[in-house]
């Protein structure tokens, strides 16, 4: 599923129309995003967090060459899906 497609399944479940369920769709990735760039976590109950974890530096390989490659450390974006998801996702 895209984001077109989420925001379609959001316009039927609301009553909403298709423009407002795009905009409703993109205002809460929207706020995802901005959290997650003030180093905040963003938990939703039922569903799972979203947080930011540091990645240390390590070595890579060039996949052309084979060269030892030195990857730096950065920040990225992590997700734990919560209890009710899993257990959803399990059937």
């Amino acid at each position: 599923m895209n984001k077109s497609q989420l925001a379609s399944k959001v316009a039927e479940g609301a009553g909403l129309t298709q423009k407002q369920a795009e905009a409703a769709v993109n205002s809460v990735f929207g706020a995802i995003e901005e959290a997650l760039a003030g180093k905040e976590k963003v938990q939703v109950a039922g569903f799972g967090t979203f947080e930011t974890r540091p990645r240390a530096e390590r070595t890579g390989r060039n996949p052309q060459t084979g060269e030892a490659v030195v990857l730096p450390a950065t920040v990225v974006a992590a997700f734990k899906a919560g209890n009710a998801l899993k257990e959803a996702v399990r059937g």
